[in-house]
């Protein structure tokens, strides 16, 4: 049983977890694919990379989440797939090429993938009977976040966009010496382990997989070519970097009030409103092309990240088992961020070259139409009403 104190002390050490995760996710996610469009590679092979660290997503996280629930080893995997990652990372400086770049993502995937499901489950069992308060412990990863575009956005019109390398390596090995710190959590250990993920195999479950993965289907073309989309509109870095910042800071009015939006609203609800939202958003970059329209479009990543994405660990966590919760949230990541975003950034990249950018954002707003329409249907009969 944690006291007050040590409570306190684990979550501040988790809150710096998410700092320093998405600091340096923060340099990567609007950069690394505009750095590879600048080395000259094409939107198929920026859509591939893309892809296969996404296909990463979906095996690895499953297979780690596995082993930490068969044999209760989950913090020491978190702490050795940061170090491996951060090592691996160091391969990016030897080459420019598109099949050892391609390698290295795959290598660096297998022990990257899992620190998120992992640092998400570490969170769910530290705030124990106070899960509604999630969004305050995760809003440190966006205030990381939105330095790190800001800045990085500044640097790179002043310098060169092949810094990226040099700063994700040094934010992972800061990253990867703090995990040493993680909490050791003292859950029971259970008599017999079932493998999967509880009742997700269940009719609620599978639906809700099945819309999370069309929703980050539908972040394909943001996640992978936003920032391509802005610079071909003739935008600079520190205006891509402000964009990006301007939609972690609307995630993070909505996460810090995340205990109010759950108590008042249903998980159900949240989640069916996210995907409106998300169709609306999508619809928008389709049509605008003006500088103050596109940043305040930025404000909707509040629903379509924010508020989904706390639904979504919620959801899980009460659908899970608690003898697989690790396994749960890896298998959430693995369908949406994995899975998902593979067939999100194969599809856009394949499109990119046939279309352009601005049409990309019209067929993703259809993709989340009908994740809405299908769990608006289906999703809500059996769960309706019910709060985390």
């Amino acid at each position: 049983m944690m006291t007050a104190q040590s409570k306190q002390s684990s979550l501040w050490i988790i809150r710096s977890q998410y700092f320093l995760y998405f600091g340096v996710f923060g340099f990567y996610l609007p950069y690394f694919n505009l750095y590879c469009y600048h080395l000259g590679f094409s939107g198929t092979q920026i859509g591939s990379l893309s892809a296969f660290r996404s296909l990463v997503l979906v095996i690895s996280p499953l297979v780690w989440g596995t082993l930490a629930d068969r044999y209760r080893i989950r913090r020491p995997i978190y702490i050795c797939c940061n170090m491996a990652s951060t090592l691996i990372w160091l391969f990016y400086f030897t080459t420019v090429d598109f099949w050892p770049m391609l390698m290295i993502t795959v290598a660096h995937g297998l022990f990257y993938a899992p620190i998120i499901s992992f640092l998400e489950a570490f969170t769910m069992d530290a705030l124990s009977h106070e899960k509604q308060s999630y969004g305050r412990i995760r809003a440190w990863g966006s205030v990381a976040f939105i330095t790190s575009v800001v800045v990085l956005g500044k640097l790179i019109d002043l310098f060169h966009i092949s810094m990226i390398l040099a700063l994700i390596f040094s934010g992972s090995l800061i990253q990867a010496a703090a995990a040493s710190r993680i909490p050791r959590m003292t859950a029971a250990p259970q008599k017999k382990y079932h493998p999967g993920g509880g009742s997700l195999a269940q009719l609620p479950g599978l639906i809700f997989l099945i819309c999370g993965f069309l929703m980050l289907v539908s972040h394909g073309a943001y996640y992978g070519f936003f920032s391509i989309h802005l610079e071909n509109l003739g935008y600079s870095n520190t205006f891509i970097g402000l964009a990006w910042a301007l939609a972690s800071v609307a995630e993070i009015v909505v996460m810090i009030n995340s205990e109010r939006i759950f108590k008042r609203f249903a998980l159900e609800k949240v989640l069916v409103f996210s995907f409106l939202v998300a169709t609306t958003r999508w619809f928008i970059l389709f049509f605008v092309r003006s500088p103050m329209l596109i940043l305040l479009s930025q404000g909707l990543h509040a629903v379509t990240y924010g508020t989904f994405h706390m639904a979504s660990i919620l959801y899980i966590d009460r659908l899970s088992a608690e003898k697989s919760k690790t396994l749960g949230q890896a298998v959430n990541n693995a369908v949406q961020y994995g899975l998902g975003l593979m067939i999100g950034f194969l599809l856009n990249g394949y499109l990119y070259e046939r279309i352009g950018s601005s049409a990309l954002f019209i067929i993703s707003g259809f993709i989340a139409l009908c994740g809405g329409v299908l769990f608006g249907v289906f999703g809500r009969t059996r769960q309706a009403g019910r709060r985390a």
